[in-house]
């Protein structure tokens, strides 16, 4: 895909804008409660947290948007989601200072990955087909609980859903931003967002003097590499991938990594490509013109910075929102992305199983080892590529085509 963008219009930033919105949102209001359990575990106290928030949110700003701007594409970082899960098992039992040398020691070892070359060669192997089935098999579960919430919040979910079937007959550009706002309009009216709870405050980052031991090294350092690679990483570029954008992961790894470092004795763990929440960017909703989309990445970038300049309070008001009404929006947003990567999965005859069983294996979701299911999905299906195609060239001549 060309790096090269034609004339941008006013009109251009909106959609983008409304996706990095709704990217975003997603993210604070769906797992963003994990990075708060962990300070609690930890016994961080409140100054210390607001830093890991301002730290994560500005650094994750920074980079997604000089990435974006730099590669024109929607390269939308984030926070490691599966990380933060990781964090709260052992932040309990590992001092602060520890902690924060192992969040700089895993980031040196994404800058060193991103510099060798390898994971953009491993990335370029795997076929179309079984990078296509991993990405369905991970947004699966946003597809079902888009629905799923209609058992606990039957009126917001099928106000939400029913709104967007008519806003899809007569303007399918605009149905994702109508169901927002809808939403929004209902909450508000049900009196289920009170604004005047939040007081907005500038936050202070806060700087721990990182220690180094081999505990903090095998413990938390090897892990939380693992985990990001596997579960952020690997999915992040196959979405890209996915949506025909071809940006090599070098450059990725290592700013990401490098804002990691620089970040982590303020708090932050581990910066990585998006992978879920940047599907909402990079497909046809954020912009008809894959060209622009990248707009979508330099608006979650300031967003980011917003949240994370006001810390706690501000990242905060997103986490208040109705669970159902995430999930619902999330699924929504990303109906696109699910039905592209099951029409991509399914379109080779000859590598379909394959596919299919990269695609039921993920959406399993088992987790072995401490490592989530799409690394083993991934596993399941390349196992199975090899053991059918061995030796019919499938392997390769699949993996040119991406």
């Amino acid at each position: 895909m060309t790096h090269f963008t034609s004339r941008l219009r006013p009109a251009d930033f909106f959609l983008p804008t409304v996706a990095a919105l709704i990217s975003v949102l997603v993210n604070y209001g769906g797992t963003f409660v994990l990075v708060f359990q962990a300070a609690e575990l930890g016994h961080l106290s409140p100054a210390q947290t607001t830093s890991w928030v301002w730290a994560v949110s500005v650094g994750v700003g920074i980079t997604g948007a000089w990435l974006s701007f730099r590669y024109k594409a929607p390269i939308i970082t984030a926070w490691s989601t599966p990380g933060a899960a990781f964090l709260v098992t052992v932040m309990p039992f590992t001092p602060y200072g520890e902690v924060i040398g192992a969040y700089m020691i895993s980031a040196l070892g994404f800058i060193l990955l991103g510099l060798s070359g390898a994971f953009e060669k491993l990335v370029r192997m795997i076929p179309g087909g079984i990078a296509a089935g991993l990405l369905a098999g991970i947004l699966l579960q946003f597809g079902i609980n888009a629905f799923g919430g209609a058992s606990v919040d039957p009126l917001l979910v099928i106000v939400m859903v029913v709104s967007y079937a008519l806003l899809k007959r007569f303007t399918s550009r605009f149905a994702v931003v109508g169901i927002l706002l809808i939403g929004l309009t209902l909450l508000v009216v049900q009196g289920r967002i009170d604004f005047s709870a939040i007081h907005l405050s500038v936050a202070t980052p806060v700087f721990e003097m990182p220690r180094f031991s081999l505990q903090g090294l095998l413990g938390v350092a090897l892990p939380l590499f693992i985990i990001t690679l596997t579960g952020q990483y690997m999915p992040g570029m196959l979405v890209l991938r996915n949506d025909g954008y071809t940006t090599s992961a070098n450059p990725i790894l290592t700013v990401t990594g490098l804002g990691s470092l620089i970040m982590a004795p303020f708090g932050s763990h581990a910066f990585n490509v998006a992978a879920i929440t940047a599907a909402i960017c990079t497909g046809k909703d954020a912009h008809e013109d894959p060209r622009k989309r990248y707009i979508a990445g330099l608006a979650c970038g300031l967003f980011y910075v917003l949240v994370g300049t006001f810390g706690v309070t501000l990242a905060t008001l997103f986490m208040v929102l109705p669970k159902a009404f995430i999930t619902t929006l999330a699924g929504i947003a990303l109906l696109g992305a699910i039905g592209g990567s099951l029409a991509n999965a399914m379109a080779d005859a000859r590598t379909r199983e394959t596919a299919l069983i990269t695609f039921l294996a993920t959406a399993a979701n088992v987790t072995m080892l401490g490592v989530g299911g799409a690394f083993w999905g991934l596993v399941a299906g390349l196992t199975a590529h090899v053991l059918i195609h061995a030796g019919h060239r499938t392997l390769i001549g699949s993996a040119a085509k991406t």
